[in-house]
């Protein structure tokens, strides 16, 4: 039921209720980080931050099929269960829940979960039925845990927003706390699918962040024709190799497109190299420019 040592490690859903219930009892607060695995230190970071905050850490990793497309990598995406416990070991975890499929899902769902609008905007226009499987997956988690901290990455600042107005909306009682991005030396973002790219890719990679801090110095440069800039940066990473799925300028309160007098902006992008496809965004002020 439970292995490892020092962190604890449940595989099934009553084994891990079991070790909350004991916290629970002795008055700790509990923080949670969800993860698919392949571990980096994007994820480590939400780690240490809920040490900083909660009594105890709790830290799943499961790859959820439920928001994987048919042409997607469910079966590719990189699994590496060993080299994740250590580093959850190192960073001071104290449960890893590590369910199966057929934990999480004992029998077909027929319940499902769609924030509306979120859901269809950025990479719900291009990866229909995605964010219902991440909303379903991350509801039937917080039930499982039951946290008072739920630690996600600003990375996908969309699954971020639509976690929020998913537990606002269904009135679980957690609160979401955001992480900042972590980045290479270089400011790729960091993520478990950068391992997909090539040599030569990883190089063009930067080009993707480098392209949302142009489009943030054009606005704080005074300049407020939006969809013209956003343009100008699709072109220049076309040009770079990528194969462009998005670049928007949004407001940060709730991903519609920005006006000029918006004074907080979310840029999101999201593009291929190769079949790898990264995301990232930057949010800034223009207040506090």
């Amino acid at each position: 039921m439970f292995r490892g040592f020092l962190m604890q490690i449940a595989t099934s859903v009553a084994a891990l209720r079991e070790v909350i219930r004991q916290w629970r009892q002795a008055g700790l607060s509990v923080g949670f980080v969800p993860t698919m695995g392949n571990l980096h230190a994007g994820h480590i970071k939400l780690v240490s931050t809920a040490r900083q905050q909660a009594d105890k850490v709790v830290v799943s990793i499961f790859v959820n099929p439920t928001q994987f497309g048919p042409n997607e990598d469910f079966a590719s995406y990189p699994r590496t269960e060993q080299q994740d416990q250590e580093k959850l070991l190192a960073s001071g975890a104290d449960l890893l829940f590590l369910p199966a499929v057929t934990e999480m899902y004992p029998q077909t769902t027929q319940t499902g979960i769609s924030v509306s609008g979120l859901s269809a905007l950025h990479c719900g226009a291009s990866r229909p039925g995605h964010f219902d499987g991440v909303a379903l997956v991350v509801c039937k988690l917080l039930n499982m845990v039951q946290p008072d901290l739920l630690l996600l990455g600003e990375k996908d600042f969309q699954q971020l927003t639509l976690i929020r107005q998913m537990v606002t909306d269904l009135n679980i009682p957690v609160t979401v706390q955001g992480v900042a991005t972590v980045r290479e030396d270089d400011g790729l973002a960091m993520s478990s699918r950068n391992g997909y790219l090539t040599e030569q890719q990883r190089k063009q990679a930067p080009t993707l962040y480098q392209a949302l801090c142009a489009a943030r110095d054009e606005i704080l440069a005074g300049h407020d024709d939006f969809p013209a800039i956003a343009e100008r940066q699709c072109q220049n990473l076309q040009q770079a190799g990528f194969a462009v799925d998005y670049f928007s300028i949004c407001r940060s309160k709730d991903l519609l497109p920005a006006g000029p007098s918006d004074p907080d902006l979310l840029i999101l992008t999201a593009a291929k190299l190769g079949a790898t496809r990264l995301i990232d965004n930057l949010y800034f002020s223009k207040t506090s420019s």
